[in-house]
């Protein structure tokens, strides 16, 4: 277990309540291929959805895993408790029902959605049923501002103790060994890139070129695995950065849409390359928070 500065960060709530999916005039999602179809999307309780399943393969398109939640109470005319909820909720994070026929059930935070601005929730499947559009959720937001002592990597939205799960392992040249199921190549990076930040939000792994899937293995991604993307940049905006290394862990489904794919949320974040990824089937979220 590795030295961090957990004992001076702040744990504080933040508030959500669970969206419903939405729809638009012009349903239809187009393919690069000029194909068009009506999919499931972003928003509501999925139930047949949850990390550690298949992030492809599905009829689907951007379907967050578990539950979707927001803030729609507007200050000042503005959404600063949506981006509040956003900014300092962490994976990992306990999150509590409030209100409903749930209410009192807990869950974790599994993931982030930028665009829609979504936090995503792990709930077992017997409180999904009990769940209703509109319940209020409540988390334990901590991890803002998390740092691994004497590292260079920089570390964001991640629960103190989840980033305590991980068996990550400091190597003697200083980089960070940290376990990730596959090696993603910057090339194929598409929606989201270039944000002025990282600390919210996600970008996407585009899955249109075959060759490179299968290069890569990148078929039998699964919600909540941790990957390593090389040669990019996340410590501040999302870039290519040869030579730099990003952690992040899969969000949200598949994609049918030019420049998107399954979500990733940025979790570590070297320009220097100081992140040794090393392959591990078992580099999930599912797995890790049988240990919290």
């Amino acid at each position: 277990m590795l030295k961090t500065n957990k004992d001076k960060l702040i744990r504080q709530s933040v508030l959500g309540e669970i969206t419903s999916p939405l729809g638009g005039v012009n349903p239809y999602r187009i393919s690069p291929d000029g194909t068009a179809a009506i999919y499931p999307g972003v928003g509501g309780i999925t139930y047949n959805l949850r990390i550690g399943e298949m992030a492809g393969g599905l009829f689907a398109d951007h379907v967050e895993p578990g539950v979707s939640i927001s803030n729609f109470t507007k200050f000042a005319g503005q959404d600063g408790p949506n981006r509040a909820l956003n900014l300092f909720s962490c994976v990992g994070n306990i999150a509590k029902v409030i209100s409903g026929e749930a209410k009192g059930e807990t869950g974790r935070v599994t993931g982030k959605h930028g665009g829609i601005e979504h936090v995503l929730i792990d709930f077992e499947p017997a409180v999904l049923e009990e769940l209703a559009i509109g319940d209020k959720i409540q988390i334990k937001a901590c991890g803002c501002g998390l740092q691994i002592e004497d590292s260079l990597v920089k570390t964001m939205n991640l629960d103190p103790a989840l980033l305590d799960a991980i068996p990550l392992g400091p190597l003697e040249d200083g980089r960070l060994e940290v376990p990730v199921t596959h090696r993603i190549p910057a090339r194929i990076m598409g929606s989201g890139i270039g944000s002025s930040h990282s600390q919210s939000g996600d970008y996407d792994i585009q899955l249109f070129d075959e060759a490179t899937i299968k290069e890569f293995g990148l078929d039998d991604l699964r919600l909540g695995d941790f990957v390593a993307i090389i040669d990019a940049d996340a410590s501040f905006g999302r870039i290519f950065k040869t030579g730099g290394v990003v952690i992040g862990i899969v969000v949200h489904s598949n994609c049918h849409t030019a420049g998107h794919g399954p979500g990733v949320m940025v979790a570590m974040s070297s320009a220097e390359g100081l992140i040794a990824p090393k392959i591990d089937p078992q580099a999930n979220l599912k797995e890790y928070f049988k240990k919290l």
